[in-house]
């Protein structure tokens, strides 16, 4: 599925780049798994290749997807649930951890939109920091843009 040096989304973590594969005896059975560096933290990652669907590992969108990214990004029209906020807040984390770009999308807007109407709680702001820097890193890379540039694209969609 992966080779060295293909980038790949881990969810959660966000974009890396596959730098080995390695087998490893684990439990007395041989295993081969991807070995895997995290961009944004350096941190390295193995992945069962056997089990990488399964954990979510996906390769890079495509630039007409991360056109959709942005349309998620600009939709307004969006009803919140009265629910609590720890309610919201697993809704939020299963949403980052499903490693769907789009679902992240959808984190990124709506905390965006809370906080027009009221200040983020600290929670709120570490998910919203999390959306933030998983998207950036990957739309940044799925369009061949620096980060500073999808930041501002991401800024003027949301205005």
């Amino acid at each position: 599925m992966f080779n060295i040096g293909d980038m790949a989304v881990y969810p959660a973590h966000g974009v890396g780049i596959i730098e080995a594969v390695e087998n490893k005896v684990i439990g007395g059975e041989e295993k081969t798994f991807y070995v895997m560096r995290i961009l944004e933290s350096n941190m390295t990652v193995l992945v069962p290749k056997d089990n990488a669907d399964k954990v979510g590992l996906r390769g890079l969108i495509s630039k007409e997807e991360a056109s959709r990214v942005y349309e998620i990004l600009g939709k307004k029209e969006v009803s919140f649930n009265q629910q609590t906020w720890n309610r919201r807040y697993r809704e939020y984390m299963e949403k980052l951890k499903s490693g769907s770009i789009f679902e992240v999308a959808e984190v990124y807007r709506d905390l965006h939109l809370v906080s027009l109407q009221k200040p983020l709680s600290y929670g709120e702001r570490k998910l919203f920091d999390t959306a933030r820097c998983l998207l950036v890193k990957e739309l940044s890379l799925a369009e061949n843009l620096k980060e500073e540039e999808v930041e501002r694209k991401i800024k003027e969609v949301l205005a």
